[in-house]
């Protein structure tokens, strides 16, 4: 069974910076499409950024130009480098990727990390 890891939430300041990290828990599946999604009490769960197998990338309005959303292939992780936090960026940030074994993929999503954003 596959999980997918999730690391690098915490506690920042406004205008403070912190990266996100996510990957499978084995080796032997590889990432397809991967998708960093956030939920804040009382709201729905929505979509931050995103990216493809082939690279290309989608960001939600509110954060375009403060985070990326990045892979490095070798190390089987994708990243989200968050700058310029701002308080409403305040969420439970969750991977949702789609994992690939054998010729066979599916969706999974990670357990979820806090990002909180506070003076």
């Amino acid at each position: 069974q596959v999980q997918l890891v999730e690391s690098g939430g915490g506690l920042v300041q406004p205008g403070g910076s912190l990266r996100l990290s996510c990957a499978p828990s084995r080796s032997d599946f590889s990432i397809n499409a991967m998708g960093w999604y956030r939920q804040a009490p009382g709201k729905q769960r929505s979509l931050v950024a995103g990216i493809t197998r082939g690279g290309s990338l989608n960001y939600a309005d509110s954060v375009k130009g403060r985070f990326t959303i990045s892979r490095d292939s070798a190390k089987n992780t994708v990243y989200l480098q968050m700058n310029s936090l701002k308080l409403e960026d305040t969420a439970v940030y969750y991977c949702n990727a789609d994992l690939a074994r054998g010729g066979y993929s599916r969706p999974y999503w990670g357990q979820g990390t806090q990002v909180t954003v506070s003076s």
